[in-house]
């Protein structure tokens, strides 16, 4: 500050008559393990190639993103693993959203998967157009986050969506994007699929450069690279998801998570049979569960789901027998 960036200032200032930029971004120290500067003449400088080469380059800019402007970031190799399995999710995720097959965790995807046909002016369903609404409250977060030069805030709330949208949309929808309900609501799901995943892909092309490159080819490569391509907004988003209520996302969610919960600590398969499953919730929250519900009993092999208006959320289910089991 006091050196490089104030003689500039002041050498332009008088050679030029005008300021060399209108913007400066200040970064911080990087730390070592025991939170002391990073210095050559202290000996405690990790140089980035062994984990470029360990962890990929794409978990070593998302270590390096998640350090605020101005802040001192601390040497995380826990959060480079953190980055390296985000890359590989998103390829996965992206092979289900392109080519309807079963993401495989913890490997990559095959390259080049099938693109099925999808239409977002098709996006019909409830929880279809829910999601599309949070997306689009997503895409104002992050671009506002970027144009404060917030880039960690951007990543953080694009992360957290993506989690979510993997845990829970791509579960609840899964059966229907097969179409499990007609073709209708398929084409509902596939043309979701296909607005979520365009913009999820360029919300995180600053921060995983080569995996939303990599998924970009498989699908866009007409277009050239993703780094090229336009910043996604809200005016991509369907109209109609503008006319239902984006709780529909998250009380549907909620409620194949506890459906999931159950089958965990039974210690059985998340496709084991469930006989039945009593939804308890206050009466606005089941009115918003209502046109999911379908989606809620395939992802969760549901045989039957009732609501019942309560003051607190629970779920009840009741596994089914066991074949040969009393």
């Amino acid at each position: 500050i006091r050196t490089w960036l104030f003689s500039t200032m002041v050498r332009s200032h008088h050679e030029h008559g005008t300021p060399p930029w209108r913007h400066a971004a200040l970064s911080g120290w990087i730390l070592d393990p025991d939170r002391k500067k990073m210095s050559k003449s202290k000996g405690n400088v990790v140089t980035p190639m062994a984990n470029l080469e360990r962890f990929g380059s794409d978990a070593v800019r998302y270590w390096a993103a998640n350090g605020r402007p101005g802040t001192d970031t601390a040497f995380d190799e826990g959060q480079m693993k953190v980055g390296r399995r985000l890359a590989i999710k998103i390829l996965n995720a992206s092979k289900f959203a392109l080519g309807l097959g079963t993401p495989r965790e913890g490997e990559p995807a095959d390259p080049v998967p099938a693109v099925p046909d999808a239409d977002p002016s098709a996006v019909t369903e409830a929880l279809d157009l829910a999601m599309l609404a949070r997306l689009g409250v997503l895409v104002d977060e992050a671009t506002t986050a970027f144009e404060g030069y917030d880039y960690a805030r951007a990543l953080e709330r694009t992360e957290a969506f993506f989690w979510a949208f993997c845990d829970d949309y791509l579960e609840l929808v899964k059966g229907r994007a097969y179409g499990a309900q007609g073709p209708e609501a398929a084409a509902s799901a596939r043309g979701a699929l296909n607005v979520a995943l365009s913009t999820l892909l360029r919300l995180f092309a600053p921060f995983l450069p080569f995996a939303t490159e990599e998924v970009w080819s498989w699908w866009r490569s007409e277009t050239g690279s993703i780094h090229r391509a336009p910043w996604p907004t809200t005016a991509e988003v369907p109209a109609a998801a503008g006319s239902v209520d984006a709780a529909v996302y998250e009380v549907a969610g909620t409620v194949l998570g506890e459906i999931r919960k159950a089958k965990t600590e039974a210690g059985v398969s998340l496709r084991a049979d469930v006989e039945s499953a009593v939804v308890h919730d206050t009466a606005e929250r089941l009115a918003l569960l209502a046109p999911a519900v379908d989606d809620v009993k395939d992802s969760g092999c549901v045989a039957a789901l009732t609501t019942e208006v309560a003051d607190a959320p629970s779920v009840e289910v009741t596994l089914a027998p066991v074949a040969g089991e009393d």
